[in-house]
């Protein structure tokens, strides 16, 4: 079985589609989905993207889903900039934070924090913030969809024991 632990918390130097910053401490209580993108990534733009479209639509309130513009490469052309851009032509309307940049073209944080080996990929968070999935390329929607079922089904952690 798999060995879960504590998400690590996101760094975020920009965020769209939310008033105010989102953190994984903010967000204990709540199935947490996260898609990992590029958005110059074809598997991101033919697979991943449109999965999580598909799963906003599909679990609504029932989860949170966020994307996070991860870039590894290309960093000149993927600006904050060009992808609000990107979420505009693709009708992104869920949260998406672009992943803090570690300097001098280097693994940004949250990639780095999460071990994630590239683009797309998927987190996903149960309600008392341990991470139960971090899978990297394409995810079967219909597999997806049962582990984020299972998750929303489990019961609501008491946040004051401890």
């Amino acid at each position: 079985m798999t060995d879960f632990h504590d998400a690590p918390e996101l760094a975020v130097s920009d965020w769209f589609n939310t008033p105010e910053p989102l953190t994984i401490a903010g967000l204990r209580g709540q199935v947490v989905v996260i898609e990992a993108f590029q958005m110059l990534c074809p598997g991101c733009v033919s697979h991943g993207i449109p999965q999580a479209q598909r799963v906003a639509s599909t679990f609504g309130s029932d989860i949170t889903m966020i994307g996070l513009h991860t870039v590894f490469e290309h960093h000149d052309a993927m600006t904050p900039v060009s992808l609000e851009a990107f979420l505009h032509e693709y009708r992104i309307t869920f949260p998406v934070g672009v992943d803090e940049a570690a300097g001098a073209g280097g693994m940004p944080v949250t990639m780095r924090r999460y071990g994630l080996r590239g683009t797309p990929s998927l987190l996903l968070i149960d309600r008392a913030g341990q991470l139960r999935v971090n899978a990297f390329g394409q995810v079967d929607d219909l597999v997806l969809g049962a582990r984020i079922a299972r998750l929303i089904d489990e019961p609501v952690p008491d946040v004051d024991a401890g």
